[in-house]
């Protein structure tokens, strides 16, 4: 004896109740994956939950009619979905009887299961009600809709997801630039490239606000973000700049042009880094704090000279002066032949004094800062993140 069991069919239901009127869609899917769509009228006025419990019950009589025992059935009502499955009361007087009703034509057939499913998964049984809700007909009269009308094909909705996803969102800045709105996931990772990513310098929350702005981002809490993201930094904790001096009158050094003035510094020795880096020999102009900045095997007259050639003139032109200190790899004869031979003059600050030259001594400080920030755990690669 051979029992043989019967397959399962996907019944999706949803009931729309409106001033216009009522409507209620069915759709049903085979075992071999046809979609047999339904659409009602329903010519009495209800409510939303009445019209969910009688598009559940229209569905309901038609697998009885047909005889399918076996039926998963997928409505976006959650209240008529839990009131069935015995997970909410029915408090309602008008949904008694249609709760009864609805597990009277459940006991008629086999194995049902009932799953609670969002509005966009139930796309087709909405159209339907959507479309019957609107339509005037007289008595009980059905509407089979067939799926090239009104029910695009599976893949036409996969389409449309991915076209929604892909829109964009711009606002137009006060400069008339338009910036492009990022949502939760996508500010979040603006906020870590740009703070602390591969060109990230650790900026603090205002400086940081303005980065992202430059680049062409915007969201709502977008200030109030980038402080808090600065604030819980680690490596900004532990690195921080802390002021012990009093408060005294600024006293700037006035440039006339951009690139009309440097200021030369080398800091180190440093820790060796993997390449056998010890030094780095930074220049800062005055005028607009543009710093330039390579790292030294060891600090000699020939490397101070060729990154003056190359670093400072050949990029932004001849200065008219240089200010170093009196260490010996600017105070030399080959230094004396550069400022001959390009016309420039190189002054020299006061001898063990380092505040003369505080410009150069305020970048130096913060390359430190940033390098502390920067490098890995070894702290052997820092020629590598300058």
């Amino acid at each position: 004896m051979v029992i043989e069991i019967q397959p399962t069919w996907k019944m999706y239901f949803d009931g729309i109740a409106h001033r216009e009127g009522a409507g209620a869609g069915i759709v049903f899917i085979t075992s071999q994956g046809e979609v047999l769509p339904y659409s009602f009228t329903l010519t009495q006025r209800c409510s939303n939950n009445v019209a969910e419990y009688q598009a559940l019950i229209l569905g309901l009589e038609m697998a009885v009619d047909i005889k399918q025992l076996q039926l998963q059935v997928f409505g976006d009502s959650k209240l008529v979905i839990n009131q069935i499955l015995g997970s909410y009361e029915v408090k309602k007087p008008e949904l008694v009887l249609y709760h009864k009703y609805a597990q009277r034509l459940v006991s008629w057939l086999g194995e049902v299961t009932f799953q609670h499913v969002p509005r966009k998964k139930n796309k087709r049984a909405d159209a339907l009600a959507a479309l019957a809700s609107t339509l005037s007909l007289p008595g009980q009269t059905q509407v089979v809709v067939c799926q090239g009308w009104v029910v695009p094909p599976p893949n036409d909705y996969e389409e449309e997801e991915s076209e929604a996803e892909n829109i964009l969102f711009l606002r137009r800045s006060f400069d008339g630039v338009l910036l492009r709105c990022l949502g939760t996931d996508e500010s979040l990772q603006a906020l870590q490239e740009a703070h602390s990513g591969v060109c990230g310098e650790h900026k603090s929350g205002p400086k940081l606000h303005f980065h992202i702005k430059i680049m062409g981002y915007y969201w709502p809490t977008m200030v109030k973000d980038c402080l808090d993201y600065a604030r819980r930094c680690k490596a900004c904790q532990f690195h921080a700049n802390f002021i012990h001096q009093p408060l005294e009158v600024l006293h700037p050094t006035v440039a006339s042009w951009p690139f009309d003035a440097w200021g030369l510094d080398v800091v180190g020795p440093l820790p060796k880094s993997s390449g056998g880096h010890l030094y780095i020999l930074a220049a800062t102009d005055y005028f607009s704090k543009w710093a330039e900045a390579v790292s030294l095997k060891e600090v000699k007259k020939e490397n101070v000279a060729n990154f003056i050639r190359v670093n400072i003139i050949y990029r932004f032109g001849i200065p008219r002066y240089i200010l170093t200190d009196n260490g010996k790899p600017f105070d030399n004869k080959l230094m004396n032949k550069i400022c001959d031979l390009f016309g420039f003059k190189q002054c020299n600050s006061s001898m063990y004094y380092a505040a003369a030259n505080g410009l150069a001594e305020a970048f130096n400080k913060m390359l430190c800062n940033l390098l502390k920030k920067a490098v890995s755990k070894s702290k052997r690669d820092w020629h590598e993140r300058i």
